[in-house]
């Protein structure tokens, strides 16, 4: 059994969701791995990590208004350090998750036909995101 792992980091702009598909399927072209098991991980607790439709923009914004439902800023939390979107990103990057599992076959990762990865930027200023790819198999 063989791996390789890395840091790739993204910057982003705002509360959004933002492809990170193929930067993920570039490095994983030249990882040497033909068959075996991805994972990526969020190095951060106010951003996370999903799998979801990539053809349509619309499903972008609907989640990322469902979410802002769920956890919604000026809510009386106790924690602000960086602002009243601070504890709403925590609590969103929960429901996002920060690792996610994907199956690779012939060293490319078998998404579905309208799946893509997806770094979920929960804070309204621009980040730099370090997001840890490992993959193992053969």
């Amino acid at each position: 059994m063989d791996q390789s792992l890395t840091s790739l980091s993204f910057d982003t702009h705002g509360t959004g969701l933002y492809e990170i598909t193929d930067e993920i399927a570039d490095w994983l072209s030249h990882a040497g791995i033909e068959t075996g098991l991805l994972t990526v991980f969020c190095q951060h607790t106010s951003a996370g990590l999903l799998i979801t439709e990539n053809a349509s923009p619309a499903v972008h914004r609907d989640v990322v208004r469902w979410l802002s439902k769920l956890a919604p800023e000026g809510d009386g939390y106790e924690h602000s350090d960086e602002g009243p979107d601070d504890m709403p990103a925590h609590l969103k990057a929960l429901l996002t998750g920060n690792s996610l599992t994907v199956p690779v076959a012939q060293g490319r990762m078998l998404l579905g036909t309208w799946q893509g990865i997806f770094l979920a930027e929960h804070r309204r200023r621009p980040h730099r995101r370090k997001i840890v790819v490992h993959v193992s198999g053969e």
